[in-house]
């Protein structure tokens, strides 16, 4: 859901517009299962400027099942607390939202309130949709109303454990966390800023992954898009801080990151962010990516403890396949053995033998990388596990890693395997500081460490009961009390 990441509207004499101007702006086809969208200027204007806000605001990624018919929800959001169920948002009354008013369409897009009153998750970002105009709220309306398919066929429904269950229960959450105001531009910014703000900030909820959460799992306003764990995956540090985030790379080399999930010598994007960039991120124009950029150079520098060199500088070409030519003979079994034998069978005819990848970097190099460079070992695992795909529209190619967990089609690896691959590539290549056991693996391979709220949840029914109990006893002792003194 994240899933999940980053980023409409143009600006004028400082000020953002209702996004009506965007039809200055010649639509873009952004999709093969897409009509052709209409010309600037024509009736439908508003209808691609709603098409163009659902993609910046990435809607498709979570709502949109593998396979699946499009908006038609499904999609499972692994979340620490539990699967939760991405909705049907096409315009069917049997299923999705037909019947919703633009009134109980903004609600749920920016209060989290469906329109029976029922209440949905955080996992749908509207804690970050809240900021969205009144006018891009009507447009987002009108493009689902008008131009998605009706899918009649309700989402599966989600059913976490109890206390989760609760839905009324994020009444009080959102008392607690939900900032319900709109974007307001700052007066001292300049309108490209402001532009990338409300981008990133808003329709692109990039907060939502990249800042860590409390243990209710409410974002930290302090630590602002300084990394965050979403799962196995680590969301990382995005502030403008020149070793923890990403101040030391260039403006054009963020941007062709979020066009296109890779830079060489810095990183590439997998899981989550990956689906971004393949989903949104990828079709925004250059002078929305420009107006991020712009805006990530203002976000405040948090430096992670202790770090002292960015994720992106460490490692350099090595090779140790001379060494282990002739070391085992033809019939020996159990041959791979450790880190640098798995890696040459397993890694290194895509990554080459000294870990600087293929030629045009489609196989990227594992030195300058800040998946085995970083102060976790996360990303490098979970690239093992779970594999990379990414596709970029108009290269030749699809970014692609096989998955090495148990759904594996190459070769399913053991948590034993994958953590010798890692601590090899780690050493080799990445930062020596980081490994990972085994146990690491699998916590990994079931999810990643879960946050305090999920571990507390075996212990709340029967500590509810517990609590009803000795509050029923209070209530009698406090009764009988009275009665004695009467």
């Amino acid at each position: 859901m994240m899933r999940r990441f980053l980023l409409g509207l143009a600006l004028a004499v400082g000020l953002p517009l209702a996004a009506h101007a965007v039809a200055a702006v010649p639509p873009l086809t952004l999709t093969p299962d897409r009509p052709a969208a209409p010309a600037a200027g024509s009736p439908d204007a508003r209808l691609e400027r709603g098409r163009y806000l659902a993609i910046a605001a990435d809607c498709m990624a979570c709502h949109t099942a593998a396979g699946g018919k499009p908006y038609a929800g499904g999609y499972a959001i692994d979340s620490p607390l539990g699967t939760i169920y991405a909705t049907n948002i096409t315009p069917s009354k049997k299923g999705g939202i037909g019947h919703y008013t633009e009134s109980d369409f903004a609600r749920a897009l920016r209060e989290g309130v469906r329109a029976d009153g029922s209440h949905l998750y955080p996992a749908m970002p509207y804690t970050s949709y809240a900021q969205l105009t009144d006018a891009d709220v009507g447009d987002l309306y009108y493009y689902f109303m008008q131009a998605v398919k009706p899918v009649d066929e309700p989402a599966r429904q989600t059913a976490l454990p109890f206390p989760f269950n609760m839905r009324l229960s994020m009444l009080g959450w959102n008392t607690l966390f939900l900032d319900n105001k709109r974007f307001v531009p700052d007066p001292g910014k300049s309108a490209q800023i402001n532009r990338g703000a409300y981008l990133a900030e808003g329709l692109a909820h990039c907060s939502a992954c990249h800042t860590p959460r409390n243990m209710l799992m409410a974002e930290v306003g302090s630590q602002t898009l300084a990394g965050a764990s979403l799962g196995s995956w680590h969301a990382p540090n995005i502030t403008s801080d020149k070793v923890s985030g990403i101040g030391a790379w260039t403006d054009a080399e963020i941007a062709t990151y979020l066009k296109t999930g890779h830079v060489e010598g810095k990183g590439q994007a997998a899981g989550g962010m990956a689906e971004a960039i393949q989903n949104s991120l990828q079709f925004l124009r250059d002078d929305d990516v420009a107006a991020i950029v712009a805006w990530l150079r203002t976000v405040p520098a948090v430096r992670a403890p202790g770090q002292t060199k960015a994720a992106f500088s460490h490692g350099s070409a090595a090779s140790e396949e001379p060494l282990l030519r002739g070391m085992a003979s033809s019939t020996e079994h159990h041959s791979l053995n450790s880190g640098a034998v798995l890696f040459s069978g397993y890694c290194a005819s895509c990554h080459s033998a000294s870990g600087a990848g293929s030629t045009g970097q489609a196989y990227p190099a594992l030195f300058n990388n800040t998946a085995t460079g970083g102060s976790t070992p996360a990303n490098l695992v979970s690239a093992i596990l779970f594999g990379v795909e990414r596709k970029i529209e108009g290269e030749e190619h699809e970014a692609f890693m096989p998955r090495f967990d148990q759904r594996s089609y190459v070769q399913p690896l053991t948590d034993e395997q994958i953590a010798a691959i890692a601590n090899y590539v780690l050493k080799q290549y990445g930062n020596p500081d980081v490994s990972a056991t085994p146990a690491y693996v699998a916590q990994a391979r079931s999810g990643g460490e879960k946050p305090v709220l999920a571990r507390m949840q075996p212990f709340m029914l029967p500590g509810g009961i517990v609590g009803i109990l000795l509050l029923i006893a209070l209530l009698v002792w406090l009764r009988r009390r009275r009665q004695r003194n009467a």
